[in-house]
């Protein structure tokens, strides 16, 4: 079960890596995975976004909720090699 100060823990070890490249990967269902590189941008109480660059001229802004990595439904891996993981 996840509790609050789960939920903390992991909104305070996210925001270390504001402005730093990292990669998403979810499940797409199907057999999918969903790879996506970006910039974190910012988190907020519940969710946090990452804007990613499509082209020169386009970008898209991802929000995931903390609650999405606590049951591993997304991985995260900073551009510095690392994978974050939130011990429970």
């Amino acid at each position: 079960m996840i509790i609050k100060t789960d939920l903390d823990s992991c909104r305070k070890d996210m925001q270390a890596y504001i402005g730093k490249k990292v990669t998403l990967k979810s499940s797409g269902g199907r057999k999918r995975l969903i790879v996506q590189e970006g910039i974190l941008e910012s988190c907020y109480p519940n969710v946090f976004t990452v804007r990613c660059s499509k082209s020169n001229i386009y970008s898209e802004m991802i929000s995931y909720s903390y609650v999405d990595i606590l049951t591993r439904a997304v991985e995260i891996d900073v551009d510095n090699g690392t994978q974050f993981v939130v011990a429970q």
